[in-house]
């Protein structure tokens, strides 16, 4: 396996972001990949991914968020709503002196990496989501719709009390990350569990103490999160659902056409973005090509790496030939 490699800090416009690449493509003959991770992650969720990526021939970038890791991470709830978040990738383009990129997201990433083909075209060579798709925005509210249906303890709706959740968190970092990696659940379990499943500050509270033989993530890389976390906290990450209802404002008038070459790949037993969710793609992303990994969780590039390396790869050398 690739040893993942060390930070080096890129001031990118307000921000100083911390910055992991490696590079597989010098005579520039490619667009480079821009690797945006998720919640509750950090740019060593891509451990298993940048190195076949640089070895099939690409630049490959991956970054901790503002707000996580080891990159900046101001106070303000606002910096952190998708406008704020994309210009942040513009400003790191700006500072490596890139024009265009690929932009591969997971989870957040993903909604991020939709977003900035959305709010910023012309920097975005082609989009990759991973689990997360792209949506026509909805006729009410983000907030509105998931109290309506899953009440006000879906762990969303929890996330907007300033200061709870992040403190929840904070109690016991290792025991938030030993919940979080667990092995999904199959389908045959998924209506006893929701919408339990979805109240994740009351999991984290009451739920008996996860097994280690159901971690998803070796326990040296589980301390990497654990030791990132103590570190930044828990604010930054959590700042970014607190942008949801401003994300849908600013963009429900607009064009929320992606214009780019597009792949998603989702995931067959993913509970919290199930592969049916993104069935009405193809009303905003004119070129997709989708995909499904079977026999796998959220946790795709830690569950099943080698499928997902194996997609996106055949995608970037049949879409952007050396």
């Amino acid at each position: 396996m690739t040893e993942f490699p060390d930070a080096r800090m890129i001031a990118a416009g307000d921000v100083n972001l911390a910055v992991y690449e490696r590079d597989g493509d010098p005579a520039r003959r490619r667009p480079p990949i821009m690797l945006v991770h998720g919640w509750p992650e950090i740019a060593y969720s891509w451990k298993n991914m940048i190195g076949p990526l640089s070895d099939a021939g690409f630049r490959v970038i991956a970054l901790d968020l503002k707000g996580f890791g080891a990159s900046d991470a101001p106070e303000d709830p606002a910096l952190y709503d998708a406008a704020h978040m994309t210009g942040d990738f513009c400003a790191l383009l700006d500072a490596l002196s890139i024009e265009k990129a690929i932009f591969c997201g997971h989870d957040w990433g993903g909604a991020l990496v939709w977003a900035m083909a959305q709010r910023h075209p012309g920097r975005v060579a082609g989009v990759i989501g991973l689990c997360t798709p792209v949506l026509p925005c909805p006729p009410a509210p983000p907030l509105a719709i998931f109290r309506k249906r899953f009440g006000d303890a879906h762990y969303i709706v929890q996330f907007q009390e300033d200061g709870v959740a992040e403190a929840l968190f904070e109690s016991d970092p290792d025991r938030f990350f030993r919940l979080i990696f667990q092995r999904p659940a199959p389908k045959e379990r998924w209506a006893s569990l929701v919408p339990r499943i979805y109240d994740l500050p009351g999991r984290f509270r009451g739920a008996p103490e996860p097994d280690a033989a159901d971690l998803i993530v070796p326990l040296t890389d589980l301390q990497v999160y654990v030791d990132a976390y103590k570190k930044s906290g828990f604010r930054g990450g959590v700042n970014l659902y607190r942008n949801i209802d401003r994300n849908w404002e600013t963009m429900k008038d607009r064009d929320q056409t992606v214009y780019a070459p597009a792949l998603w790949i989702g995931a067959e037993l993913d509970l919290f973005l199930p592969p049916e969710s993104a069935d009405a793609m193809e009303k905003i992303v004119p070129d997709l090509e989708k995909h499904i990994v079977a026999n796998c969780g959220h946790w795709i590039m830690r569950e099943k790496p080698d499928e997902t390396n194996a997609l996106m790869i055949d995608w970037l050398n049949r879409r952007f030939s050396a």
